[in-house]
């Protein structure tokens, strides 16, 4: 088991067990000689009990890490849906802040140093409205990065929809 530490928005473990799931399953980031993880990987990896996360010398519980991640983003519980049904269905999936995307999400087999992403991911709620001018610049996004648009439509039992968006010609 990963022991982490959470410090501001930040959790991260310089322990060979993060190593090792981060060579075998590509689960956080090599930063400064340890393993940084987004919130999704290690609330997953602490459902999974793969992971116990520390702050201020005392073990944080799942309910209690989420309600720090909700300070954090808001959106963390339909991202953390698709993010959980997608690597639980041997997908590696990793931020996608820089694309303005919710995650990259690599094809099963690659690994995020051999080759791009497939997909970039927006996880929402089936509730949720969007316009069509979203919708357009979303998909103009992953068009211009060379990749198709997933769409990840969580229900309100947490069950997960995909819808894949691709340019074709005509």
């Amino acid at each position: 088991m990963i022991t982490a530490h959470f410090s501001g928005e930040k959790i991260s473990s310089p322990s060979s067990e993060a190593f090792s799931l981060y060579e075998k399953s590509r689960f956080g980031e090599k930063k400064d000689g340890k393993i940084e993880y987004s919130l999704a990987e290690a609330l997953f990896l602490v459902a999974e009990k793969k992971m116990k996360v520390i702050a201020n010398t005392k073990e944080v519980d799942s309910h209690t890490l989420m309600k720090k991640a909700k300070k954090h983003d808001k959106r963390i519980e339909t991202k953390l849906a698709s993010f959980s049904d997608l690597r639980k269905k041997g997908y590696i999936v990793k931020s996608a802040l820089k694309f303005g995307a919710d995650f990259r999400v690599y094809d099963r087999g690659i690994k995020p140093s051999e080759d791009h992403a497939k997909w970039i991911l927006y996880a929402v709620r089936e509730h949720d409205s969007l316009s069509w001018g979203e919708f357009a610049a979303k998909n103009r996004i992953a068009h211009s990065t060379r990749k198709n648009l997933l769409l990840a439509i969580v229900d309100e039992e947490g069950d997960v929809s995909y819808y894949e968006v691709s340019w074709t010609k005509p």
